[in-house]
């Protein structure tokens, strides 16, 4: 069991140098906009979850993980930021928010795994990733649709004032596009069943994006999208279809 979870350790480690080598090439060869390059670190930190469920037998050393990781990250990152020029290339826009979004993230993730892989048995494992391919594409696809092309503001007490309808819209048909593959990849219902659960979670997330504030849809989207796919998967299971 530890070399196991040294290994996949390994790999994780492994896979977050790589691609943050790889995007910093980009981002010098190619000069994307700040918000595309911001997201693109955005969904590589939601792909990580298939290492999570992949390479990792037990739910709990996947959290342990997850634990390590952080704790092992969050003062490198706090040095790093000692260095204004270094946060720049990262495109943090406050001092703190790379090392909160981590947090927050990795909490997500790891409250997901234990109810859905831990608690209920890891035949749920495919919520985990479906929630997170939905909160991971979805948010990002509303923030540079909204950025992009965004003129109609969605005025109202729990939204922020900065969230267009046109990001929301994006937000809605990328996570239904996202929780509709895993489900047609991952289960053996049906495509019109897998159609029907991501047209109802889908508007969900999106409405979730929408109210959260200060970077918590990272947790309130992914955890929205998970148990109301939960319940809508038992109640299919409960019909027999």
């Amino acid at each position: 069991m530890p070399l196991k979870f040294l290994i996949g350790f390994g790999i994780f480690i492994g896979y977050y140098v790589i691609v943050v080598i790889l995007f910093l090439i980009i981002k010098l060869l190619f000069q994307p906009p700040r918000e595309l390059f911001r997201k693109m670190l955005h969904i590589m930190c939601a792909m990580s979850i298939f290492i999570l469920l992949h390479k990792f037998d037990i739910w709990y050393l996947a959290i342990l993980n997850l634990a390590v990781f952080s704790l092992a990250l969050y003062p490198i990152i706090n040095y790093l930021e000692r260095f204004p020029k270094v946060m720049e290339v990262l495109i943090e826009r406050k001092k703190g928010e790379i090392r909160s979004s981590l947090v927050i993230i990795f909490t997500a993730m790891s409250i997901l795994i234990a109810i859905f892989w831990g608690w209920l048995g890891e035949q749920w494992k495919y919520i985990i990733i479906a929630s997170i391919m939905a909160w991971g594409f979805g948010d990002a696809t509303a923030a540079l649709i909204g950025k992009a092309y965004g003129k109609n503001i969605i005025k109202s007490r729990f939204t922020d004032g900065k969230k267009t309808a046109e990001g929301t819209t994006a937000m809605a048909f990328v996570a239904f596009t996202a929780i509709f593959i895993i489900l047609l990849i991952y289960t053996s219902f049906s495509w019109y069943l897998c159609l029907l659960a991501a047209s109802v979670v889908a508007p969900l997330c999106a409405i979730i994006e929408l109210i959260s504030h200060h970077g918590f849809d990272t947790i309130t989207v992914p955890l929205s999208a998970a148990f109301s796919l939960y319940f809508i998967m038992m109640l299919f299971s409960f019909m027999g279809v």
